[in-house]
Order: C-alpha cells, then sequence, then structure tokens
C-alpha cells in the first residue's frame, strides 16, 4: 500500500509543487459549473485552495489524515474557508449534491481493483446535481515505460527538490509492472548528500487503459461527455500523455 508515501505532507508538496496549469484547469471548470465543488482524493489542498480563493464553496475529501491537516493549515494560512472530511473515495456518502466533483493528478488510480473504481464512481453519481459533472485527469499508460519498470534503481533528476533544513534531495525510484494486476508498485528513496535514503517509502499505482475507462464509468452509472489528452483541452490520440474525462449521470 502507498500510506506511508503520504505521511510527510510537507514533503509530498515540495516533491510534487502542483503544475499551475492543472490549478488553473480545475478552476475554469469550476467557474463552467458554478456552484458547490468537491475534490476526491484533495491532498493537501493544491488545487482546492485556489477554487475556494474564487468564492466557491468547497469540500475536499482525502483519505490521509497527515495531507488532510497540512490542507487545514493552508487554507487557514490563506484565511478561506472549506470544509475538510476524511474519508474513502471508494464509499462516501456526504448528504447532500454538488455542482462539480472533480479527482486530479492520477489520484483514481490509487484504487486498485475493479470493484473500488466501479463503487467510487457510483458514489459521485449519487453526489451529481442536476446538470452537473465528474471531471478528473489519470496517465495514459505508456507500454514502452511499463516494460522498463525493471525493480532497478534509478535516480529521477526532474523530482530533485531543495528542502529548507536539508538542503537539495535527490529522488530514486526502483519500480516493477505486474501485468496481471495492472499495478505499478514501487519504492521511493529520498537522499541528501549527508544523509542516503532518510525516507522510504512504497507507492503502488494502477493503470487504466483507455478502453476501460467508458466502461467503467458505465457500470458505475456515469456516461463520457468529453475526452481529452491534456489540460488544453486538446483531442486525446494515441500518444497522448493524459486521459482527461468530464462525465454526467447516464440517465
Amino acid at each position: 500500500m502507498s500510506e506511508q508515501f503520504y505521511s510527510d505532507a510537507r514533503l509530498y508538496d515540495r516533491l510534487f509543487p502542483g503544475g499551475e496549469q492543472a490549478v488553473d484547469f480545475y478552476r475554469a471548470e469550476a467557474e463552467r459549473r458554478g456552484g458547490r465543488v468537491l475534490e476526491l482524493g484533495c491532498g493537501t489542498g493544491q488545487k482546492l485552495i485556489p477554487i475556494a480563493l474564487d468564492g466557491r464553496p468547497c469540500t475536499g475529501l482525502e483519505l490521509s489524515p497527515e495531507m488532510l491537516a497540512e490542507a487545514r493549515r493552508k487554507a487557514s494560512e490563506r484565511g478561506v474557508e472549506i470544509e475538510w472530511v476524511q474519508g474513502d473515495m471508494r464509499e462516501f456518502d456526504l448528504g447532500r449534491t454538488f455542482d462539480l466533483v472533480f479527482i486530479a493528478a492520477n489520484s483514481l488510480l490509487h484504487l486498485q481493483e475493479v470493484e473500488d473504481l466501479v463503487s467510487c464512481f457510483r458514489s459521485v453519481r449519487k453526489h451529481l446535481a442536476p446538470g452537473a459533472r465528474l471531471v478528473f485527469d489519470v496517465f495514459n499508460p505508456s507500454v514502452r515505460m511499463l516494460a522498463e519498470a525493471d525493480g532497478v534503481r534509478r535516480r529521477r533528476e526532474a523530482l530533485s527538490y531543495v528542502d529548507p533544513d536539508r538542503g537539495v534531495v535527490h529522488v530514486d525510484v526502483a519500480e516493477t509492472y505486474d501485468a496481471a494486476a495492472q499495478v505499478t508498485r514501487g519504492r521511493w528513496y529520498f537522499s541528501t548528500d549527508s544523509r542516503a535514503d532518510f525516507v522510504v517509502a512504497p507507492l503502488e499505482i494502477r493503470s487504466i487503459f483507455p478502453q476501460e475507462l467508458p466502461l467503467l464509468l458505465s457500470l458505475g452509472g456515469l456516461r463520457v461527455v468529453e475526452r481529452f489528452g491534456d489540460l488544453a483541452r486538446t483531442p486525446f490520440a494515441a500518444d497522448s500523455a493524459l486521459q482527461l474525462y468530464v462525465c454526467e449521470p447516464d440517465c
């Protein structure tokens, strides 16, 4: 499992500082839909806090208590009111509906079983107001990259970051791909020049291929309205980096 990977929320924010383009995309979706916004797997609020700062009523659901505590701290620091809920996106009931539900930055891929994905989509459907949309993005699996997941530990130079206390932090990753489960099982190593492997954390991420998602959504009572290949709304193609879906209830 991947709980340990998210136990240090500030480390996570330094490792994945949050892309401005993704924030702008989901802010635009919230403006397009109007009304109340729910983010599933909200993490430390990288995308939800800017939406709330636009004056929209927002709710964030997150499984990790450490990530949620950091989200609360950041929202308080920015002076914005957000309802934070510790919960599991596989099955939840907030007792009301929303005009936009979104799942950003591969958060959906922590659900490894088909039953969990379908249950998540069913829960989302129950929370969609009339005319509301579910919007989410996941990576588009590359067979070449999955084949290269050979378990060898390698430096990820692009992920290096500066920690104010530790200095430059280097990141190594060793991954294997379980084709039967469609799950990449990785181990992430964080080191400085003076201290090797001060954090070692497992991370497991599922791959969902483009022909699977419409079927999984249909089983969850949703249908695809639009599909894009990036955050600029480019039409989806075989070599697209992302699968970005806009969905509505399948009435």
